[in-house]
């Protein structure tokens, strides 16, 4: 039973640590996959790797085809439309749910999340695990922290499209002050000004994809059908 459960423990890990490389594009959008290079640099068999790629496959964030390989999919505009449906619909709706009295505890924490965003030498996956937090906690204080599991789980086209954003050009400034003015309106108890910011500041990259598409459409999926060539990219250094 101990073995099992040691089984299980590391199909988990290592799905956890290969799907965080395909949001960190560290495994970019495109590139191929080789279950033996992949199980030589995480140090384990070749078994919990083609476990996890399967189980990513199912995700949309890996796609498998028989006798060619499997490949890194590429962001899908689609699939980053309907996360961010889904992440507005859900979050606007926890900002109706917030009582009257918010736990002060989760507040602090906010207000610390937002000092730390601000910080000059922050570096871009540190906002991002910021950025997170921030959104997971102001559902907390609605009472429905535990949804957050399911927005995470379903926005992963979303994610590697804000990060292709900040590669680019945008500044995690900007967001941090949007931060900044969803909590102040939550803390003021203006839940109609919390839900116009809120839902200004989740369209703000989502509105610009098609710049971001337009500057790098390699990493943007065409036709999904199509089956893509192999090439000798496995992990980015």
């Amino acid at each position: 039973m101990a073995q099992s459960n040691g089984r299980r423990t590391s199909r988990r890990d290592i799905h956890a640590k290969l799907r965080h490389m395909v949001l960190t594009l560290e495994l970019a959008p495109g590139a191929a996959l080789s279950e033996n290079e992949l199980a030589a640099s995480l140090g384990v068999s070749r078994t919990p790797v083609r476990e996890s790629l399967i189980l990513l496959a199912q995700e949309g964030l890996v796609q498998i085809f028989p006798k060619v390989g499997s490949f890194v999919s590429r962001v899908d505009p689609a699939q980053v439309a309907d996360a961010q449906f889904l992440r507005e619909a859900v979050e606007l709706a926890s900002l109706e749910n917030l009582p009257e009295q918010l736990d002060p505890e989760v507040v602090e924490e906010l207000r610390d999340n937002l000092d730390r965003q601000r910080s000059a030498d922050l570096g871009l996956e540190e906002f991002f695990a910021l950025d997170e937090a921030f959104h997971h906690g102001l559902m907390r204080l609605s009472g429905h922290g535990n949804v957050w599991t399911t927005v995470a789980a379903a926005k992963g086209h979303l994610d590697r499209a804000r990060r292709l954003g900040l590669h680019g050009h945008q500044s995690p400034t900007v967001f941090a002050e949007q931060h900044h003015e969803i909590l102040a309106a939550v803390v003021d108890g203006d839940a109609a000004l919390a839900r116009t910011a809120m839902r200004a500041h989740l369209r703000a990259v989502f509105n610009d994809i098609e710049h971001i598409r337009a500057r790098s459409p390699e990493l943007f999926a065409a036709d999904p059908s199509a089956v893509p060539v192999r090439r000798n990219v496995v992990v980015w250094e």
